[in-house]
């Protein structure tokens, strides 16, 4: 079961900081989580449309300068960073971290798409390499936004984000999946059960499921089988610590 550091490890430091992506790769998260927005063509790590939960600023995100975002205090002391300090990040450390960017807000995927695209071929988190290693996913809850980034460049893996099962079931949710190229589905962690996990396994699907923190939670992922949790305590899924 992958171990996926949820907004970088949000139960160990600030989420969305450089410091959650660092501890929760110390921690033993095999693949880091973070969202993004754009912001004055800028890619930045943030998960709310507004910044009071967070951060020392105010108002709307997508409301704000650039400027204005990196100068506030996301927690600790940590700047808000962007995709590209993310991207810097995980590559310092030797062991292969993956990385799943979901994009939120609007107009989010073609400066995602143009960011993986342009990323230097000599770093190690380039999008050849991302893919030869298996180490990409793009996700949302805005599956349109998937559909746009899949037609910029269908290489890109795509995870298809449900809030609560679609009225008409799991199976509606796997059809979502594959019309949009999909090669998982990831669901929140108590919508997930054997019969889900089994039709989308039979579809080529992966199922990963969020935001998985409770030990017994964790263990009941573990025994139906799911391929993935994203999760703020990684060290939980690793055995590194229990706390």
């Amino acid at each position: 079961m992958l171990s996926i550091g949820h907004r970088g490890a949000a139960g160990y430091a600030p989420e969305n900081t450089i410091a959650a992506v660092e501890q929760g790769i110390r921690l033993g998260a095999q693949w880091v989580e973070v969202d993004v927005y754009c912001v004055e063509g800028e890619l930045i790590v943030f998960h709310d449309d507004r910044l009071e939960r967070t951060t020392n600023g105010t108002g709307l995100v997508m409301e704000q300068s650039f400027e204005y975002l990196r100068s506030l205090d996301a927690g600790d002391g940590q700047q808000i960073p962007t995709l590209q300090e993310v991207f810097d990040t995980i590559a310092q450390f030797r062991s292969l971290i993956g990385i799943n960017i979901e994009l939120k807000g609007s107009n989010t995927a073609e400066p995602v798409a143009a960011f993986l695209q342009h990323q230097s071929v000599e770093h190690a988190l380039s999008l050849p390499k991302l893919l030869q290693r298996n180490l990409l996913a793009v996700s949302s809850f805005e599956h349109s936004q998937l559909q746009q980034l899949h037609q910029l460049n269908p290489a890109i893996p795509l995870g298809a984000l449900f809030w609560g099962l679609p009225p008409e079931g799991p199976g509606n949710a796997i059809a979502i999946a594959q019309a949009l190229s999909a090669q998982s589905i990831n669901l929140r962690h108590d919508t997930v059960t054997a019969a889900i996990i089994s039709a989308a396994h039979g579809a080529g699907l992966k199922v990963w499921a969020y935001t998985v923190n409770d030990p017994q939670d964790l263990s009941r992922m573990r025994s139906l089988g799911v391929d993935g949790v994203f999760t703020d305590y990684p060290g939980r899924v690793s055995g590194h610590v229990s706390s």
